[in-house]
C-alpha cells in the first residue's frame, strides 16, 4: 500500500487564467483540427465526440453532429450498417469485450469485413482499461484492420495510455468514474481526479505521437475548454448530450407536466437488464439512471459548448483549438460560480 501525496484535480477546481490577446473576435479562433494518426490515416474536424452510450451515440446524433464537422461513436448496441445516413468521416462503432473468448470475438468480425470496409473509427470500449485481455485485443484488431483510426480504453495513469499506444491505439479514451451517471468511484472505491487524469495522459500519447479523448466529467462548456486546455485532442460528452430529441428513448411527461427523458449509464441495472438480462451475481451496478429534462434538439447545446470554447480561446490568445493548450494557465480555486441565483431561479 502506498499514498500519493500529490494534488490530483477535478475540472471544478481550477479557472483558465485569462492573458494579453491580439484576437479581435471570437468568431476568428479556429476550433478545426487535422489529426494525423499513427494507423498513417488523418481526421480533419471540431473534436468533441458523443458518447457511444445507449442514449446518446445514435444515429439521430451522428446526423446532427457531422453537420458540425463534430464526432458520434455509436452505441456499441446499435446496428447501423445498413442506414444509409452512416457518415464514415464522422461516425464510429463500437465493440465491447462481453465475449469471453477473444479469439472468437475477431473471428466473427473477420468474417463480415464488408460492413466495416468505410469505416474509419474503430472504439474498442471497456470500463477497465488496465487488463492485459483488453491490451491484447488492440493488439489484434491493430494487427487485422491496420488502415482504421483505433479509439481505446478507458485508463487513467501515463503507464497505461502508453501501453495502449504501443499495443496500436492511436487515441485512448481516458476517465475512470467521473461521468455524471457513472458511480464507479462510489461503488468501487477506484478513479482518478479527471483534470490530473487529462494532463498526465495527454503528457505520455503525445510523447509517442497518439492522442487521448477526454471521456467524462464535463458539466458545462466552461469544463470542455479546461479539458483540451488541459491537453486532450478530443473531448466526449455524455450527460451534456443527454435528453435531447436526437437521443434514443421516447420523450416521457410526468404529472406536473414537466417532460424529459431517461438517462443511464453503461454499467447501471438498466443497462444490464436491457442488454445482459440483469446484474450479474458476481458484480454490483456501477451506474445509475437518471430523468432529464427534455432539452429539445441539440443544435442549441452544440452552439452554447462551441461558443463557449471560442470564448476561451479568446481570452487566452489561442488563434486556434490546438494552440489552448500552450495558451492555458490554471488557477486553483476554492469556489469557481456564483450560485446565489441557481438553475431554479433562470426565466
Amino acid at each position: 500500500m502506498k499514498i500519493l501525496d500529490d494534488v490530483k484535480l477535478d475540472y471544478s477546481d481550477v479557472l483558465i487564467r485569462p492573458k494579453r490577446s491580439i484576437l479581435k473576435s471570437r468568431k476568428d479562433v479556429i476550433l478545426e483540427r487535422t489529426f494525423h494518426f499513427p494507423c498513417g490515416k488523418t481526421w480533419t474536424g471540431i473534436p468533441i465526440v458523443a458518447s457511444n452510450m445507449d442514449t446518446t451515440g445514435t444515429m439521430e446524433m451522428g446526423k446532427v453532429l457531422s453537420q458540425h464537422g463534430m464526432l458520434t461513436c455509436l452505441s456499441k448496441h446499435l446496428n447501423c450498417f445498413n442506414e444509409d445516413d452512416f457518415d464514415n468521416n464522422y461516425m464510429s462503432v463500437s465493440f465491447g469485450m462481453k465475449k469471453q473468448d477473444r479469439e472468437l470475438f475477431l473471428d466473427e468480425l473477420l468474417h463480415i469485413p464488408s460492413e466495416y470496409d468505410d469505416v474509419n473509427f474503430f472504439c474498442l470500449d471497456v470500463a477497465n482499461g488496465y487488463s492485459q485481455r483488453f491490451i491484447d485485443f488492440v493488439k489484434d484488431v491493430r494487427e487485422n484492420w491496420p488502415d482504421k483510426i483505433l479509439i481505446a480504453g478507458n485508463v487513467v495513469t501515463a503507464e497505461m495510455t502508453e501501453a495502449l499506444i504501443l499495443a496500436g491505439a492511436d487515441i485512448v479514451k481516458v476517465g475512470i468514474g467521473p461521468g455524471s451517471v457513472c458511480t464507479t468511484r462510489k461503488i468501487a472505491g477506484v478513479g482518478f481526479p479527471q483534470l490530473s487524469a487529462v494532463m498526465e495522459c495527454a503528457d505520455a500519447a503525445h510523447g509517442l505521437g497518439g492522442y487521448i479523448m477526454a471521456d467524462g466529467g464535463c458539466t458545462n462548456p466552461g469544463d470542455v475548454s479546461k479539458a483540451f486546455g488541459a491537453g486532450a485532442d478530443f473531448v466526449m460528452l455524455g450527460g451534456m448530450l443527454a435528453g435531447h430529441e436526437e437521443c434514443a428513448g421516447e420523450v416521457v411527461t410526468d404529472e406536473a407536466g414537466d417532460s424529459y427523458k431517461v438517462f443511464y449509464g453503461m454499467s447501471s441495472s438498466t443497462a444490464m437488464e436491457k442488454h445482459s438480462g440483469g446484474v450479474a451475481t458476481y458484480r454490483a451496478s456501477e451506474g445509475k439512471t437518471v430523468r432529464v429534462k427534455y432539452r429539445g434538439p441539440v443544435d442549441n447545446t452544440i452552439q452554447e459548448i462551441l461558443g463557449g470554447l471560442r470564448s476561451a480561446c479568446t481570452y487566452t490568445g489561442a488563434m486556434r483549438l490546438k494552440d489552448l493548450p500552450k495558451c492555458t494557465t490554471f488557477v486553483r480555486v476554492n469556489r469557481q460560480l456564483n450560485t446565489i441565483f441557481d438553475d431554479r431561479s433562470n426565466i
